[in-house]
């Protein structure tokens, strides 16, 4: 595994001065364009011990690493915040690739001025840390994302550098991770204290199913109609500092893998934790994402439907397939492939994408998909051909029979997934070759 180094620089370090929280910005994009610091908003969080505490767990989960924890010295991925305008959204990854977290404050928590949309890095230092872990109920709370000059003043002033190196799975995680939310449903609702009572009352290691049994959260050592897998119930620890602010707790799932997410609704605010299926497997290699990038027309279109982002929180795909003069399938592909560059998320309470841009080159993202890259060498090679409905592709490792219909292949990685983790190389291959065809006879 291979690791792209992401440069993080800072004006000052990211502070906390008499109730005065400054976000020092590292780089990004806003409507305004490209912006070495960008400022994006300045006010009072009126919520400011669930915010202080949520924030904590977006930066825990960028620093963790749940499965074969070790020392990482050096290793500090700062968190990406993004402002839609009425909210700002806060997001980290495990180092292991397995859990995805996010903060939305939402508008009914802020009481402020924004400056710019867009996205950027914070700084979360060990000193910030420390201070927000001591914010209480009562504490005024400004914050400023973006540091203004009353924060400054307060400082040395020496500009802060961090050079974090980002491996392959963390970067594709992120692509991965919106999409397979996309098709995710709510599974289960508790309310107030059933919500404590549920969680705390988890085992700490192995892997349950948790469905919903009339008002109540049930746990089970067994899969049953409706359930929801939770491998690894330890991720799920940056939870426990935010219970006694939670309003209610939902699950969801998909109808067929084994990913879940968890939301708390806060005072104001959401925090949401993505889980993979399993406590080592990270979402790098879920293949969600490769049958919209393995399309010729999504790259074009893409380019298209980004041109019509304006960093909404909510992307309304019938309205850009009317202004892009596509259909809603290909907006959603054109979404995918926006997603692999870091330009989308997903919100699960809103059944919606949203726009941000993470600061990752677009290119080197894409390349990042191995299997994907190993098919189109098989189509180059004229390794595909076609028998009735059946597709033979043809390896140094032997003839492989796939079938278009279901998916479904000969090989090892089909025998071992059963499509759970995306298609192979062989249907990737075969469906290109299939869908040059039909462009063809048109």
């Amino acid at each position: 595994m291979t690791s792209a180094t992401q440069a993080y620089t800072y004006a000052a370090p990211s502070s906390l001065v008499d109730g005065r929280l400054g976000l020092a910005t590292s780089g990004g994009r806003a409507l305004s364009g490209p912006a070495v610091a960008p400022r994006f908003f300045s006010g009072v969080v009126t919520q400011a011990a669930p915010a202080a505490a949520a924030l904590l767990g977006v930066a825990d989960v960028a620093l963790a690493r749940y499965h074969q924890p070790q020392a990482r010295p050096g290793w500090v991925r700062d968190p990406v915040v993004t402002c839609n305008g009425d909210r700002l959204r806060f997001e980290s990854f495990s180092a292991c690739g397995g859990v995805y977290a996010r903060l939305d404050l939402l508008n009914g928590a802020l009481d402020g001025e924004v400056f710019d949309r867009g996205t950027t890095n914070v700084d979360v230092n060990a000193p910030l840390r420390e201070a927000l872990a001591r914010i209480g109920a009562r504490d005024p709370l400004h914050l400023g994302v973006g540091l203004d000059e009353l924060v400054v003043t307060t400082m040395d002033g020496a500009v802060v550098e961090k050079k974090v190196p980002l491996p392959e799975r963390w970067l594709r995680g992120f692509a991965e991770v919106q999409v397979i939310a996309s098709g995710m449903d709510q599974r289960g609702e508790l309310a107030g204290m059933a919500a404590v009572r549920f969680v705390r009352g988890l085992p700490r290691k192995g892997t349950v199913w948790v469905v919903q049994a009339g008002r109540e959260l049930k746990v089970s050592d067994r899969q049953v109609s409706g359930s929801v897998q939770l491998a690894g119930p330890n991720r799920l620890g940056t939870l426990l500092p935010l219970l006694r602010f939670a309003k209610s707790l939902r699950v969801y799932g998909p109808a067929d893998a084994a990913s879940s997410a968890w939301e708390l609704e806060l005072p104001g605010m959401r925090y949401t934790l993505t889980l993979s299926p399993e406590r080592w497997r990270g979402f790098s290699g879920e293949g969600a994402v490769l049958d919209d990038l393995a399309t010729d027309e999504a790259e074009d279109d893409a380019d298209v439907v980004g041109m019509l982002l304006n960093f909404e929180p909510e992307v309304e795909i019938g309205l850009l397939a009317d202004r892009a003069g596509m259909t809603a399938d290909r907006v959603r592909a054109a979404l995918t492939r926006l997603g692999v560059a870091g330009r989308v998320g997903y919100d699960l309470s809103e059944a919606a994408h949203f726009h941000r841009e993470l600061p990752y080159d677009k290119d080197n993202v894409i390349l990042l998909n191995p299997r994907l890259a190993k098919a189109r060498k098989l189509v180059d090679a004229g390794a595909v051909h076609f028998e009735g409905e059946l597709a033979i592709v043809h390896t140094s490792g032997g003839a492989r029979r796939v079938s278009l219909a279901d998916g479904s292949c000969t090989c090892e990685w089909w025998w071992d997934h059963r499509g759970s983790r995306g298609p192979c190389k062989h249907v990737l291959a075969a469906r290109i070759v299939a869908r040059a065809a039909v462009e063809i006879s048109r």
